[in-house]
């Protein structure tokens, strides 16, 4: 699991960011507004950490324009403001969480558990199965169903197809391919990729050369577009 920790508060963040790597966690963090939300448009995380008073963009302000392109990724506001208008003001935005300063470390990292816990317990809930076009992709047997018939997905496939059927119609970077597949021990070239997209192609394509479901967008990434 990746977490983004935006706080300025140096000696905070780091005791912070050090507590929830020693929990496993993958931890990028930053003490600006503006570099949090570039990260976020390059890379993939499951939870963001944001205090609000924030160089150039504050917490607010980032968890109303991530949620605004992400619907998914748990989002906790901390601040040392305390007022019941500030609470509601962050979940309003969109903030699954609000942690007023100066708190207990060990409920920050319990929230950070609960969260990710329910969230990955929604999205396996609800990606068991899914079918488009009359194609049907099981997540937990990995059996598929295409224009060939029935046939058997490998893991990387499964991997893949969620990734991009979770985020149809937008454009996923390579970048949060590699992240989210292969992880960042061993990154294949981008004609891997290329290779993986061509296969689904194949199984779920009535035209592979002519494709209306899977799309490579030159420079950029890939793109799943469903029409059931």
């Amino acid at each position: 699991m990746r977490i983004l920790l935006v706080e300025d508060e140096e000696q905070l963040r780091k005791i912070i960011k050090m507590n929830l790597e020693m929990e496993g966690f993958e931890v990028i963090a930053t003490d600006n507004g503006r570099i949090a939300l570039e990260l976020t448009d390059q890379q993939h995380f499951d939870l963001m950490i944001l205090d609000v008073m924030l160089p150039e963009v504050n917490g607010f302000q980032i968890c109303e324009q991530v949620r605004l392109r992400n619907a998914k990724v748990g989002i906790i506001i901390v601040s040392a403001k305390d007022t019941s208008l500030d609470r509601i003001t962050g979940l309003k935005l969109g903030a699954d969480d609000y942690l007023t300063k100066p708190f207990n470390l060990e409920e920050l990292l319990l929230r950070v558990h609960n969260l990710l816990k329910r969230s990955t317990e929604e999205g396996a809930k609800d990606m068991e199965q899914y079918e488009w076009g009359g194609n049907k992709i099981n997540f937990v047997t990995y059996q598929s169903h295409g224009v060939a018939g029935d046939f058997q997905l490998t893991k990387k496939e499964i991997l893949l197809l969620k990734l991009l059927i979770e985020r149809q119609n937008e454009v996923v970077s390579r970048q949060q391919i590699l992240q989210t597949v292969w992880g960042y021990d061993v990154y294949p070239s981008t004609r891997t990729i290329d290779n993986f997209i061509l296969s689904f192609r194949k199984y779920f394509e009535k035209d592979p050369r002519e494709p209306i479901y899977f799309h490579s967008v030159r420079g950029v990434g890939y793109k799943f577009t469903p029409i059931k």
